[in-house]
């Protein structure tokens, strides 16, 4: 079943040059889809528009079979209790004035979800891996790769259906990087994800779809086991050839 279908999208800023051009792909339910592309290819516009940030200019996104409405404000409050977002930079997203547990919680009290919040903090807190007196910490007390798990237990906390992960890993150093890839690979056990990156190999390890965009447009897109073993266009080969290859088609990171 299709949870998020993107369908003839097409936009641009201004009168400028236009960043997306005829974009069209499917997310099945509990499928992990990879998104990626160099600066400049358009994923980072696309990703603003799947979150309702921005609108098509041209196409539509449908999710859970119904049109993304990003103006109506009920309709998106509803959107967000449904799709959450980690981003690249995690002490960025991250208040330092604010303790761990208000930061987590956050997204139930905007959100208006019912429960203990507190538990369900510990909860998220719990399941990245981070103890529960984490909550009553900072953030300038973590490392960068505890500040990521921070901010996925936050993305997480209000059980959304699908998570969207903007460059998440390519800030952290490579063993940290590793461990949050499988943190992710876990994850996605429970909820659908769609990744963005400009690396083709986190892509490979977390994904078993992927999309290859180069300059707004989808160049390839299919299995990601089939594309690793036999990419049809040169953007793609050139992307696989900056990484190390692993027998079978498997990708080390």
């Amino acid at each position: 079943m299709t949870l998020m279908s993107v369908e003839n999208v097409g936009f641009a800023y201004g009168k400028g040059r236009r960043v997306l051009e005829d974009i069209s792909f499917t997310v099945p339910r509990g499928s992990n889809v990879g998104l990626v592309g160099e600066s400049g290819s358009g994923k980072s516009t696309l990703l603003r528009l799947m979150l309702g940030l921005d609108s098509p200019q041209q196409g539509r996104i449908l999710f859970d079979g119904a049109p993304l409405e990003a103006r109506d404000r009920r309709y998106m409050q509803g959107y967000r209790k449904r799709v959450q977002a980690v981003f690249q930079d995690p002490y960025s997203s991250l208040n330092p004035a604010h303790r761990i547990g208000r930061i987590v919680t956050e997204p139930l009290r905007s959100l208006k979800v019912p429960g203990d919040h507190r538990k369900m903090a510990e909860e998220a807190i719990a399941s990245v891996g981070l103890s529960a007196d984490t909550l009553d910490r900072f953030p300038h007390q973590f490392s960068g790769g505890q500040r990521q798990r921070i901010a996925i237990a936050r993305a997480i906390v209000a059980r959304p259906e699908l998570v969207l992960a903007d460059e998440a890993v390519s800030a952290l150093d490579l063993s940290t990087r590793v461990r949050v890839v499988d943190l992710f690979e876990e994850i996605s056990e429970r909820m659908t994800m769609i990744f963005v990156s400009h690396d083709i190999g986190v892509v490979a390890a977390l994904c078993d779809q992927m999309v290859v965009l180069d300059r707004g447009r989808i160049v390839e897109a299919g299995a990601t086991k089939e594309i690793l073993r036999n990419p049809q266009h040169a953007y793609t080969k050139s992307l696989l050839a900056s990484i190390p290859r692993m027998p079978e088609g498997s990708v080390t990171l």
